[in-house]
């Protein structure tokens, strides 16, 4: 899956990187190295600008808040779990279909975090089916530093408790898609700890590597099978992964010294 984040490249970067041709400065997002559901995020798109006389698609650097809302919804409350589509059902999927057909993005970021729950920790939640498991979280990242470009969805809702001219009577919000986590090697792995990202958590974000940016961006392709073949994960080996400080797991922590690598995970028993 994908519960947290972190997004810490300035818009200029990301304009170049992906070709934007356009980007408003009043969307604006400081950097966050902790970034939750429901929070702004960047994402990169292709649609035809609003009130153009040229309706070609055109690529652009957008805000969106995570966490999907169906534009048939009544109300946004369901948002918070609409954070993930997965791969291998976002084509039948009432909430994702259509913008899975019309609507995809790219959200960049320099990585995701996830956690792991320790073995000692594991035993004691089955047995007395209480206690709360303690988690270590580990940050997962490119290997070569490039920008970890997540698959994502977005989607219109208007708010019908708004009139039309309202600055919020329109929504626009996004998931990011999953697939099931690399169970090949990583390509620098923690001294101890998980090998592979299947070793954290069954499920990952889905990378696009950037041959692929240009046909997933496309709003004009709309095959099923086409797309579908774009939902295939990238080659294994391309991430590393490393145990942070378990402060990542408050939201309200942010900051660059969450991507920080631990020696080794903040217990011995974590995994």
């Amino acid at each position: 899956m994908c519960g947290r984040f972190a997004a810490s490249r300035k818009p200029e970067d990301l304009n170049l990187l992906f070709g934007v041709e356009k980007w408003e400065t009043t969307e604006t997002l400081e950097q966050d190295w902790n970034v939750a559901p429901t929070k702004e995020v960047y994402a990169v798109l292709e649609r035809p600008v609003k009130d153009a006389d040229d309706r070609r698609p055109v690529r652009q650097l957008r805000t969106l808040k995570w966490g999907l809302v169906p534009s048939w919804s009544k109300t946004p409350e369901g948002a918070a779990r609409m954070i993930n589509a997965r791969s291998e059902t976002v084509h039948e999927k009432p909430s994702f279909r259509n913008a899975f057909a019309q609507r995809r993005c790219i959200l960049p970021a320099d990585g995701y975090y996830e956690w792991v729950t320790g073995a000692e920790e594991r035993q004691l939640e089955e047995k007395k089916g209480k206690k709360r498991a303690r988690k270590q979280p580990y940050f997962v990242t490119p290997a070569d530093g490039s920008v970890f470009a997540m698959a994502g969805l977005y989607e219109f809702w208007r708010d019908p408790t708004l009139p039309g001219d309202h600055g919020n009577a329109w929504w626009v919000t996004c998931s990011v898609i999953t697939t099931e986590a690399e169970t090949t090697p990583l390509a620098v792995a923690p001294a101890e700890g998980p090998a592979a990202l299947a070793d954290i958590h069954p499920r990952m974000p889905l990378m696009l590597t950037p041959d692929r940016w240009d046909a997933w961006l496309d709003p004009t392709r709309t095959g099923l099978d086409e797309l579908r073949a774009l939902l295939e994960p990238p080659p294994g080996g391309l991430m590393r992964a490393y145990p942070v400080a378990t402060a990542v797991s408050n939201v309200r922590n942010n900051g660059p010294e969450l991507l920080e690598e631990l020696a080794a995970p903040e217990e011995a028993t974590l995994f």
